[in-house]
Parts: C-alpha cells; structure tokens; sequence
C-alpha cells in the first residue's frame, strides 16, 4: 500500500479507537436532575446572585464571541489564502529561506500574530472583571502573567515546530506517522509535566499549616484511597477573589491544592466538599483518561491534516506545494481551528458528564448534601456565576453542570440520604464550620 492508503488505514483505526475509549471511559450514564428540579433549585437562589451572574456574563459575551470571532477569521485569512505563506517565507529571507528558519520563526509569527488578534478582547475581559471585583490583577501582574505565558508558547512553540518540520524533512513519505507518535507521546508527558513545571510559573505554593483541616483534608483522600503527596496553598489572591481548589499530579506527584481565597472565605465543611469532588477526579482517573483521549485524537489530528493535504485545491488556495512545507503553517492552523469548532461541543459534553460523576461522588464521600450545596451557593456567588445560563451556550461551551444542576442533585442526594440510600457517616472526618 501506498503512505497515503496507510494514512487512510491508520485514522480509520485510530478514530474507532477513540470511540471506543470513549464508549467505554466516559460517564455518559450519569444521574441528572429532571427540569422540574432544576426550576425548584433555581428558586432557592437568592435574586440578586442570580441578576448579579446574568449581569456579569452579559458584560463578558462581547469579548468572549469577539475574541472566538476574531481568532477563527485571522487563523483562517492565514491559513486559507497566500497570507500566511508569504508571512513565512518574507521571516526566513533574511537566512536565506532556509526550512528551519521558515519553521522556526516564520511560524513563530504566523503564531504571534492569531496571538495578537485576540488579546484585545483578553484586555476587555480582564476590565470587565475587575470592575466586578472578580480579579484582584492590576494591569502590571495582567501584563507579567500575559509575557510568562507567552515566553513559554514561544519555547514549546519552537520546539514543536523544529520537530515537526524536522519530521518531514527526513521522512518526507511517512512524517504524518512519526508526527502522530510524537503528538501522542508529548500529550502524555505534558500530563506529568505540567503540574510540576508549568505551574509553579504562574503561583506560589506553600504546604498549608499544620492543623485540624490539613488533617481532615489528607484523612479525607486517605478515606477515598487516593493518599496525597501534600496539601498545598495556592496564592490565587493575587489574581482573583474566585474560589478553587484541585487535585494535581499522578501517582507520587498528587497533592491536594487549595485557593488562599477559598480559605479565607468557606468554612471547613464547604472545602471538604470542594475536595471531595477534586478526589473524584483522581479516584475515577479523569486526568488519566483525558490524557488517553487527548493522545489518541492528537495522533488522529495529525494523521488527517496529511490527508487532507493530498487535496491539491486546499494547497492551492494556502499558497503552497505540500502540507509538509513551513510555509503551509497557516493552513495546519486553520485546519486545527476549524475542527475545534466542531469537536468542541462534543469536548464539553464529555467534560460536563465527568464533572456530574465527580460531584456524585463528593457526595458520596462527604455524606454531607447540605454542605455540598452550600458550598455550589457560595461558588456562585463569589465567582459571579450565571446559575442557569442560557441553555444553547451551555451546550456548546459549558464544561460544567450549572448552579442550578448541582443544587437540584444535591436535594435529591438528601432525599437519598434520608432513605439510607447515600453514605452518612463521613467518620472521623466531621468537623465543625470554622
């Protein structure tokens, strides 16, 4: 068979691949609560959180649709017209047109500038919420945040693009395969690496003190048979008055992570019942299981960008010979952007549905559904949250249950619990609010 017959083979398998991980990996069976419910939970919400969430979101929706609109038109007038091979080839004049700087820094800027095009919009989002009193950044620690992430997308960026570039030049007929393989294999070590490396770019953390909660937090994920590494602070003060926490890292590296602001203002009960979500996570392997996934698509990716530039109109259209040439960078990107267009809701549905079978657990857990849902009223009203957002946004971009999802499952786990039905007795681990 001829690379192209192997391509056509290789995605074929790696997609019935991704859906059967999918099949069987996902939680798509997950109990949700009937619309009647969800109408109830929404009445418990007092009306000036739930006018305060819609405000805010209304505020924001120029510049997240700007941002996305903006975004997609640039990556696709780069990638879709001469642009952006010109863009490449006029960088690398200066070292002759060599490949690697047509690679390296041509596609660095072809990169910088679908950048660019949307950081306006990040600016109008950032004074959006500091004029809600969400963000805590001046425009000093905005712009050093901005410069760190951008230092490190420059060095992933050139290193990826070395090596893929690198790639089609030493296996001009079987790149697509080798790409694949890398792709596949640098989302994986990505997962291990970033918590280590990457975030401590971004904030401190310190071990949280010695005390009562440390000990119930650390017996907690002891309970749940996920035994952590530590329990750290984050200083996510210095950015937000929102409240978070997470667990982070696999095996050896898992350590709880809690928000200085979450801290400050929940008491002990609500933070286990963050946690405990947090630990359901880890307990059902979710960062595992996005890394297979992630893997598995990133390699079907790369597999059907060489296919598709077997279509000699696409290439003509881009300005290019090859899909394997730096100069047709644009056009990678392009395509990327558009299958994330398509693939993104499907990408929240999976989240939504691993983020109920983590609140079903912290449920279970705790034993505690007052406590759970305290802990989702006061989520949403220092994260501002819109508690019932419109329904077509929440199918295309929620990634999680909403405010009012979360409170209706949690009266129903009282009702559970009531009839014996859901675990009550959290041990040891009981506490009073502090």
């Amino acid at each position: 068979m001829t690379p192209k017959e192997w391509a056509q083979v290789a995605l074929v398998a790696l997609a019935i691949g991704l859906a059967v991980a999918a099949t069987m990996l996902v939680p798509w069976r997950v109990p949700r609560p009937s619309r009647a419910a969800r109408a109830a939970a929404l009445r418990d919400v007092p009306a000036d959180v739930v006018t305060r969430g819609r405000a805010l979101h209304a505020a924001l929706r120029p510049s997240a649709y700007g941002s996305r609109v903006v975004g997609l038109a640039a990556v696709l007038l780069l990638g879709l017209t001469p642009a952006g091979a010109r863009i490449v080839a006029w960088v690398a004049q200066p070292f002759g047109g060599h490949w690697l700087a047509e690679a390296v820094l041509g596609g660095l800027v072809v990169l910088m500038l679908t950048w660019l095009a949307s950081l306006p919009f990040g600016a109008w989002r950032h004074t959006v919420l500091r004029d809600y009193g969400l963000s805590t950044q001046d425009w000093r620690g905005w712009t050093v945040d901005l410069l760190k992430s951008g230092a490190l997308g420059i060095v992933t960026g050139a290193v990826v693009l070395a090596g893929f570039y690198t790639l089609t030049r030493v296996a001009p007929d079987w790149w697509w395969a080798l790409a694949a393989a890398t792709a596949a294999a640098l989302v994986v070590l990505l997962s291990f690496v970033v918590p280590v490396l990457v975030e401590p770019v971004f904030n401190r953390f310190t071990p949280m003190p010695a005390g009562s909660l440390r000990d119930e937090l650390a017996a907690l994920a002891a309970k749940d048979g996920m035994p952590v590494r530590d329990v750290l602070v984050a200083d996510a003060s210095r950015r937000t008055t929102g409240l978070n926490a997470y667990v982070s890292g696999f095996g050896t590296t898992r350590r709880i992570v809690v928000y200085d602001t979450l801290l400050q203002k929940a008491p002990a009960g609500e933070v286990r019942s963050v946690v405990a979500h947090e630990l359901g996570h880890a307990k059902d392997r979710d960062p595992e299981i996005g890394t297979v996934l992630g893997a598995i698509g990133a390699a079907a990716a790369v597999v059907a960008i060489y296919l598709l530039g077997q279509w000699d109109s696409l290439l003509d259209r881009a300005g290019v010979d090859s899909i394997a040439s730096p100069r047709a960078i644009g056009l990678v990107l392009a395509l990327g952007a558009l299958a994330g267009l398509v693939t993104g809701p499907l990408q929240s549905l999976v989240s939504r549905r691993v983020e109920v079978r983590a609140d079903q657990h912290a449920l279970r857990l705790t034993g505690d559904p007052a406590e759970f849902a305290a802990m989702q009223l006061r989520l949403a009203t220092v994260n501002i949250a819109d508690v019932d957002p419109p329904r077509i946004e929440y199918l295309l971009f929620a990634t999680h249950p909403d405010t009012v999802e979360r409170l209706a499952a949690a009266k129903e786990a009282a009702g559970a619990h009531a009839s014996g039905l859901l675990a009550s007795d959290p041990g040891p681990l009981s506490s009073p609010d502090s």
